[in-house]
């Protein structure tokens, strides 16, 4: 039987979202329409959106649905442009859809390094804050809440009072962070704050975004004034759906996946793998491992051979196995190339890691010994 231990690509659709999904397309009825039908399906989209509003602590009423958190991501960066940004701060940990975004828009982007333990230096962001340039507009600043590689949780609450000290927008991709660990996008003073169905058991195609009181939103997508005038198009509904069933019931369960995952972790160390971001406190389901002198290729070739699917970073890279931005950011070096990410889920067992633990000890004692035949 297969592992599958890369939930932090996409985790498992959950029952009760399948469910929900299920109910949405046995039904007829556009959200926009005024008959029953019509009012049955809005009556299903907002308590969606209640839903996942509850999930990251924010009022409905900020909640933007939208095709997934890449798009969330572009909204927020292109409405703080438009808002008048005209230099942006991207953390050198982002994920590659808030990277290319600011960097399509033509406008500079300055990146915030992380230490070796890839946390954001916070002591740089304040210096660079404080002589900011009243011509480049108010500040704007990207920082995650989790990394989606190492699973390394970022300072964002500390950043955000640097960011509010200077009169700048914060925007915090917690695409991986909700249903791992708790979120409060008010607490944390996110202007903006990006989410992601698919990554809580939810279905593919379909994220949100949240706005505070400081961010001025524009229309992305224009067409019917969907997403109260935000987002135009007919919405996602069965997404949607599927997106609120998960949301309620994401968090339970997954913290007890970090005793699981150090066990794992503890096996794989003894072989002399390295856990990047082991002393930053990181997300309880996931495990990045570096192993000095086996690529990365070669490790998710061996774990997929054995039953085991794990990944190298990234989903979001086309299928490419290259060495991870992420990691080189944090001063690893040639180990950058030489890391896998295993990620748990909402179904992940006791045995699942057990079973990925002894799949890679196998796997590394057959390249330690090729190795030893070459030498």
């Amino acid at each position: 039987m297969s592992v599958y231990l890369d939930h932090n690509a996409t985790a498992k659709v959950r029952p009760e979202a399948i469910a929900a999904i299920t109910h949405v397309l046995a039904h007829v009825g556009n959200p926009s329409s005024i008959h029953a039908a019509g009012r049955a399906a809005r009556a299903v989209m907002e308590q969606a959106r209640s839903d996942v509003a509850a999930l990251i602590a924010a009022p409905a009423s900020t909640v933007i649905f939208t095709s997934g958190g890449t798009e969330a991501n572009a909204l927020a960066i292109e409405s703080a442009v438009a808002a008048g940004a005209k230099r942006l701060v991207v953390s050198a940990i982002e994920h590659d859809s808030v990277q290319e975004t600011s960097r399509a828009l033509g406008v500079p982007v300055e990146t915030l390094p992380v230490d070796a333990n890839g946390v954001a230096d916070l002591d740089w962001l304040g210096e660079r804050l404080a002589r900011w340039d009243a011509a480049d507009g108010k500040p704007f600043v990207a920082l995650m809440l989790a990394n989606n590689e190492t699973g390394v949780i970022q300072p964002v609450a500390e950043a955000a009072e640097l960011v509010r000290a200077a009169d700048g927008w914060l925007h915090v991709d917690a695409i991986q962070a909700a249903g791992k660990v708790p979120v409060d996008s008010r607490g944390l003073g996110a202007d903006t704050l990006s989410v992601s169905a698919h990554k809580i058991g939810g279905p593919q195609g379909v994220g949100a975004l949240t706005f505070g009181p400081r961010a001025t939103m524009v229309r992305r997508q224009h067409g019917g004034g969907q997403e109260r005038g935000r987002r135009g198009g007919t919405e996602n509904l069965p997404g949607i759906s599927g997106f609120g069933a998960a949301a309620k019931v994401a968090v339970a369960g997954l913290a007890a996946q970090g005793a699981l995952r150090d066990a794992a972790a503890a096996r794989l160390q003894a072989a002399g793998a390295v856990v990047v971001g082991e002393a930053s406190p990181r997300l309880p389901n996931t495990l990045c491992v570096a192993t000095p002198g086996w690529t990365s290729d070669l490790q998710v070739m061996g774990l997929d051979l054995a039953g085991v699917m794990v990944s190298a970073g990234s989903a979001c890279s086309s299928g490419k196995v290259k060495a991870s931005p992420v990691l080189a950011a944090m001063g690893l070096g040639d180990l950058a190339a030489c890391a896998i990410r295993v990620s748990g889920g909402w179904d992940t067992t006791e045995q699942d890691w057990n079973r990925f633990a002894d799949a890679w000890l196998e796997a590394h004692a057959r390249h330690a010994a090729r190795r030893k035949e070459v030498a």
